[in-house]
């Protein structure tokens, strides 16, 4: 696997701080937001695949213009318990130092 530098993902940003904002944005959508990668998954953590990815020019600054997506998931979980009429498990306590 090759190393990534700065300066080739500055050849498809304009700035370092866009280069920050936009491999953030896409590491997140990676990590957390169910996107799939435009390249192949070499072990890399998701900041990494991001960084790739602007160096390869797959990702570039129009991906600040997007929408984030709500994450349906956890609201559509709360309107389901509160359908039911029944409160979620809870956790058991953890057990006390002496």
């Amino acid at each position: 696997m090759a190393r990534i530098t700065v300066e080739d993902c500055l050849d498809h940003v304009d700035n370092r701080f866009e280069l920050v904002m936009v491999s953030s944005k896409r590491a997140r959508q990676l990590a957390v937001g169910g996107k799939e990668p435009h390249l192949p998954w070499e072990n890399d953590k998701p900041t990494v695949m991001a960084l790739r990815e602007i160096e390869s020019g797959f990702v570039n600054a129009s991906i600040l213009d997007e929408k984030e997506e709500p994450e349906t998931s956890l609201l559509m979980e709360s309107a389901e318990v509160e359908e039911e009429g029944t409160t979620p498990p809870e956790q058991p306590a953890a057990p006390e130092a002496e």
